[in-house]
């Protein structure tokens, strides 16, 4: 196999080993810099939740059943506390949300007891971990290419890449899951190439912890599958049933947590609903902007440079630059199938294929809108990561006219992504967080009058990621909705109006529309509307 360098000459070689330095370092920059700018937001407080070792239930039972709360109060579903151990831990996502295993749960515990509670600790885990994702990928190309070259460039667009970096600066167990998958498949190409029992028994150690990240490795596991069945000509060889056993070997380890998948699986399907359908226009558009996101993603909604103003021409620039990624991104896979071994591109196929097209074709056919949600895409995206830096490599080892097409592309997408990155850790929100724009809008207005009274009967999760931005004096007249419970806590009761006290400034924040609707027909109270989400509760002009 030929071996690909970047470019050729001792002092080119230099500079490429500075220019990894720099994006190393740029890296690490990128994912630990402000990492208590960013609010909080609804799934990032369920991590906190769960961590705690509450459940939701408890949560809404106990501030329904309360006049008022305080932030401070909220804060004790929100860290460790001597009243829950580890096995809460455990049993509040067998209770509520299994679709989350525990792995990233316990080691966020165990993290948070040696270096606490606050909002930069938790998120500088999925920091730390994402990190690990960098050698991953190196071993994983160079097993897939024997080239440290494709391997080098790989790890530079998976460091700087705007995407990744967003979900290393969240408190969730996606980048844990990057990293996993990263690990089994390498792993799996070892074992496919050394047949020993120690490197089956490594992808089978590592099947089962990306299974223990999130349920979603099962399909990167049939994946998996379907290439070594392709390799060995749908045949069934001995190398194919070592596969299927240190599959079944994973599986087997798991299985704890799947037998509480499968008795959860009514609750599952209700509290995971996906959204309503879109047109298939928009569908496909949406998979354009998030491929593009991979790369670049400077806007909160296009992915695309952010110019400040919009019209036509700067829409239509837009359009074109993710357009041209694409293109990018196609034409890669198109020269990885025409140039690599056919062990290569196969695997990095099946990774692409099998794990997206099913999502996508599903949401086509069903009218579902999950594919939009690019963290279920990731990897895939992985694999598109990986394609594109095999064509880089290869342009820019090539003839003198192929080297200067691969410089200003990888000139290009480095420059995009290091401009998307500085943005990114510069701002106080993005797509990835949803609300936490408004959450921080609202937190502003709230936190700026003496007496903040908060009244709400909206989401906790939502209520939970608002108090990490609320001042401590602020008090909350709760009547929540409680997004994973089994059923409605007896507290909860959405009849009874709340009382406002004279003595507060007082808001609404995210109400139901029946609570909203019931406020506006009171005759003794105005609201006055302040963002998306908030109103000032004042008394009507005719009281006295």
């Amino acid at each position: 196999m030929k071996k690909i360098m970047f470019f050729s000459g001792q002092d080119t070689l230099s500079n490429v080993k500075i220019l990894i330095i720099i994006i190393l370092v740029l890296s690490f920059t990128f994912r630990f810099i402000n990492l208590d700018q960013k609010s909080y937001w609804d799934d990032e407080a369920f991590t906190a939740l769960r961590i705690s070792g509450y459940t939701e239930y408890e949560v809404v039972e106990k501030v329904s059943s309360v006049e008022r709360v305080s932030v401070t109060d909220l804060s004790q579903y929100q860290s460790l506390n001597a009243e829950k151990n580890l096995i809460d831990t455990i049993s509040s996502l067998a209770l509520e949300e299994a679709q989350h295993p525990p792995l990233y749960y316990v080691m966020a515990r165990f993290w948070m007891q040696w270096f606490g509670n606050s909002m930069v600790s938790i998120r500088a885990l999925a920091a730390v971990i994402s990190l690990l994702a960098l050698p991953s990928i190196y071993w994983l190309c160079v097993e897939l290419f024997g080239s440290s070259g494709i391997a080098w460039l790989a790890v530079q667009l998976l460091a700087i890449s705007p995407f990744q970096v967003l979900y290393a600066q969240e408190a969730r167990e996606y980048s844990l899951w990057i990293v996993t998958i990263l690990l089994s498949s390498a792993s799996l190409l070892k074992a496919i190439r050394t047949n020993t029992k120690i490197s089956w028994g490594i992808y089978a150690a590592t099947l089962a912890l990306s299974l223990y990240t999130f349920p979603s490795s099962v399909i990167v596991a049939v994946a998996h599958g379907v290439y070594i069945i392709a390799i060995e000509g749908f045949r069934l060889t001995q190398k194919l049933i070592t596969y299927i056993l240190a599959s079944l070997a994973g599986l087997l380890a798991f299985s704890p947590w799947l037998l509480v998948i499968i008795t959860n699986l009514y609750h599952l399907k209700k509290i995971v609903a996906g959204q309503g359908g879109m047109p298939i226009l928009s569908l496909m558009k949406t998979w354009a902007f998030n491929l593009s996101r991979m790369f670049i993603d400077t806007n909160h909604e296009r992915a695309v440079i952010n110019f400040g103003f919009e019209n036509n021409l700067t829409y239509l620039i837009q359009v074109s630059l993710v357009g041209l990624i694409v293109v990018l991104v196609g034409y890669s896979i198109y020269y990885l199938c025409r140039h690599s071994s056919k062990k290569a591109w196969l695997f990095i196929l099946s990774l692409i294929l099998v794990t997206s097209l099913p999502i996508m074709l599903k949401d086509l056919i069903y009218g579902s809108t999950k594919s939009i949600i690019p963290r279920y895409l990731i990897p895939g995206y992985l694999g598109i990561q990986i394609s594109v830096a095999y064509l880089l490599a290869n342009k820019i080892s090539s003839t003198a006219s192929q080297q200067k097409f691969g410089k200003i592309m990888m000139c290009a997408l480095f420059s995009g992504a290091i401009f998307s990155c500085v943005m990114i850790t510069q701002a106080n929100d993005w797509w990835t967080k949803s609300h936490s724009d408004t959450n921080l809008q609202a937190a502003k207005l709230i936190n700026q009058v003496e007496r903040p009274l908060l009244i709400s009967d909206g989401s906790m999760g939502r209520i939970l990621g608002l108090s990490h931005q609320l001042n401590s004096q602020v008090q909350l007249q709760l009547k929540p909705y409680c997004h994973t419970c089994r059923v409605l806590p007896p507290s909860v009761v959405k009849q009874d109006i709340f009382k406002i006290p004279d003595e507060f400034d007082v808001f609404l924040f995210a109400p139901s529309v029946e609570l909203k609707k019931a406020m506006e027909q009171n005759s003794n109270y105005q609201l006055q509307p302040l963002s998306i989400d908030l109103w000032r509760i004042n008394k009507a002009s005719n009281q006295y």
